[in-house]
């Protein structure tokens, strides 16, 4: 697709309340995934997940799934944001956007 945002700023860790909030918020399948995959841990197989995934939908059937201890949000304030858009010969597009100190946004063009 020959596509890429970048977004820098600084990074707060939301707390456990607007945490469980939003986890409430999600579908109920996304709350039972959140139970079932220990992101970036080597599993055997795709059967491994679904086999966890259905034995907590058993568990939790009709009963909130609450948020596990290890998940939680991050909110980014963005003070530039840059995209960039692959075009031949490497005459690509890019794009910068940085937030000023009135909370305006200034826009450049970048150099590919």
């Amino acid at each position: 697709m020959e596509r890429q945002v970048c977004v820098a700023g600084a990074v707060e860790k939301l707390s456990r309340a607007e945490s469980e909030a939003y986890f409430k918020s999600r579908p109920r399948g996304s709350q039972l995934a959140a139970w079932t995959s220990h992101q970036g841990e080597v599993i055997a197989d795709r059967a491994v997940l679904e086999k966890c995934w259905a034995e907590l939908d058993t568990q939790y059937s009709g009963k909130e799934i609450p948020m596990p201890a290890c998940w939680g949000g991050y909110v980014v304030m963005p003070q530039r944001i840059e995209f960039w858009q692959g075009r031949p010969s490497r005459l690509h597009d890019r794009f910068c956007y940085m937030r000023q100190a009135d909370s305006t946004w200034r826009l450049e063009r970048l150099s590919p």
